[in-house]
Formats: C-alpha cells, sequence, structure tokens
C-alpha cells in the first residue's frame, strides 16, 4: 500500500487476487459490504443515491453517489453522522479498479479531508478494512471485526 503525499489526502493502493466485477460488488452490494466493513449498509446504487454503513455501533458513514462506472471507477462523498469535523458529504471518497492479469489493482482516494489529524484517523481506517477486503474478495473470511466485536480473550 502506498502513502499519498498530501497530509489532508489517503492513497492506498492493492493489489487483489479477484475480478474487478467481484470488488465492484463488495462495494455497493449492502449484503456484501458487511462481509468486511460495518453491521449493517443501505445502498441506493445510482448517481445521487445515497448510501449509509453503520462501521461500528453507534457510528455510521453516510454519501452520495457521484460517479458510477461499473466495474471500474466509483466516486461518493463520505462522511460520520453527527461528526462536527468530517459531516457527511464533505470528503471524497474513489475507488478505481484496474484489471490486472488475472486480478485487479484496487486505488483508494480518500479526498478534501479537513485536517492532517482525520486524515491519519482515516488512514487508520483504510489500513484497518483494506486488508479485510482483500481476504473476501479471494474467497478467505476475515473473521469478526475486533473494532465491532472487541479482541477476544
Amino acid at each position: 500500500m502506498d502513502v499519498a503525499a498530501d497530509a489532508r489526502t489517503v492513497v492506498r493502493e492493492v493489489a487483489i487476487d479477484a475480478s474487478p466485477e467481484t470488488l465492484w460488488e463488495l462495494l455497493v452490494d449492502p449484503r456484501e459490504m458487511v462481509r468486511w466493513m460495518g453491521l449493517v449498509a443501505t445502498v441506493d446504487l445510482r448517481r445521487g443515491g445515497t448510501y449509509r454503513v453503520e462501521v461500528i455501533p453507534g457510528q455510521a458513514a453516510t454519501g452520495v453517489f457521484v460517479e458510477i462506472d461499473r466495474p471500474r471507477r466509483l466516486v461518493t462523498t463520505w462522511g460520520w453522522e453527527g461528526h462536527a469535523v468530517v459531516p457527511p458529504g464533505s470528503t471524497t471518497l474513489t475507488f478505481e479498479l484496474e484489471p490486472r492479469g488475472r486480478g485487479t489493482l484496487l486505488r483508494l482516494t480518500h479526498g478534501g479531508l479537513p485536517t492532517a489529524e482525520s486524515a491519519a484517523s482515516h488512514t487508520h481506517g483504510w489500513e484497518h478494512y483494506l486488508p479485510r477486503l482483500t481476504m473476501v474478495a479471494t474467497g478467505a473470511d476475515p473473521g469478526l471485526d475486533p473494532w465491532i466485536d472487541g479482541p477476544r480473550t
């Protein structure tokens, strides 16, 4: 995974041994989304449609679909309900899916974050969730999300 030079933009690239079509479904189908991130998701997949994913108990990310180019590019707004620093619609999240052999290069760009601290927080989040996405895309079970269920003793 790569790190962006801009202190308020998160950029990550990951090669995944799955087709762009497989990854696309994991990004837009609410049942598939919660296999790698979140508890509950709702999606109205159309330009201007909304989505909401309760990422961890009591914290939901919401946004609007800006660009839908199946299965190559997905652009949404992103923000957190009830959050003063990164409210709904305040940032832009882009997923680009580029075929690479039998797999896909996924490039995530999360831009418009208002502070270096908010970028660091979202970097931490994406570094947690992208490996889980990779596992699900390749047929592995990422197991229970410790951010939801807490550590096991």
